[in-house]
């Protein structure tokens, strides 16, 4: 792999797992049309992984070292381990369909245009409570319960999971800006996890060890990391100021662009 590909895989990685826009759906696409086996180059996944969990590390260091230092007091802990719950259960029970469809991208076009409906009704549920003056901005078990099960629904390519997750959370009484703080510091154990499963994979793959394109991959990761902190502190700061329509609008034509692209064969169905 070349660097300047794996400088673009990793600023589309740091930028779309946090950006409500489908980090999955977009490497997805990259890889078809970079021509790149993402699948097959199990170390470059795991530092893009490395560099996306450095991004939360960074922007939120203060609240994981309150929450480790006090777990009892500081119930965040609590509430994600409440919230990775769901995703757990569907990577066990449907872990082979689930890598199935990472690996195709059929669904791409459709889940592209899914995640723009849960955008479109994001925005439209936060501007009723907000109206109503019934936005809350403490998160609560349930909150943490229904954000896990959207985001086990965001383990689909091409379905957004903080989008998803930010959908949950406004849809359950959470004002954009605390849903989408929490959807963040949700993303650590879901990143973590799927680290230590591709890592897994690599160990016993013997890909562990394999260092043919290691310069452009540790570029890849350091991308990523820089552009996932920037996403995260950008994102946080708009969420509450510009409209989530403009964030649907654009996954929206991008889904229409690939169901017409495989319709007309430019990309193969897989």
């Amino acid at each position: 792999m070349s660097i300047l590909k794996a400088s673009i895989l990793g600023l589309v990685q740091g930028l779309a797992e946090f950006l409500p826009i489908s980090s999955s759906g977009h490497l997805n696409l990259l890889e078809i049309l970079l021509q790149v086996d993402i699948e097959r180059q199990l170390l470059f996944n795991i530092l893009l992984h490395v560099g996306t969990l450095a991004a939360v590390l960074a922007v939120f260091w203060r609240e994981w070292v309150h929450m480790v230092a006090h777990p009892i007091k500081d119930r965040t802990l609590l509430l994600l381990v409440i919230a990775s719950l769901p995703a757990l259960a569907a990577k066990v029970l449907l872990g082979d369909q689930l890598d199935a469809l990472s690996t195709g991208n059929a669904l791409l076009g459709v889940s592209f245009l899914f995640t723009g409906l849960l955008l479109t009704l994001t925005q439209w549920i936060s501007q009723r409570k907000q109206r109503a003056d019934r936005e809350q901005t403490q998160v609560g078990a349930l909150h943490a319960l229904i954000m896990g099960c959207l985001q086990a629904v965001g383990m689909l390519p091409g379905v957004s999971r903080s989008g998803s997750t930010i959908f949950g959370g406004v849809a359950s009484g959470l004002d954009r800006k605390t849903a989408a703080k929490f959807s963040f510091l949700m993303s650590m154990p879901a990143i973590l996890a799927s680290f230590l499963s591709e890592g897994y994979d690599a160990y016993k793959g013997g890909q562990l060890f394999q260092t043919g394109d290691l310069a452009a991959v540790l570029i890849g990761m350091v991308v990523a990391a820089v552009s996932g902190y920037f996403a995260i502190r950008f994102f946080l700061r708009i969420i509450t100021k510009v409209s989530l329509n403009w964030f649907a609008l654009y996954v929206v034509l991008l889904g229409i662009a690939v169901i017409v692209m495989q319709a007309m064969g430019i990309i193969a169905v897989i």
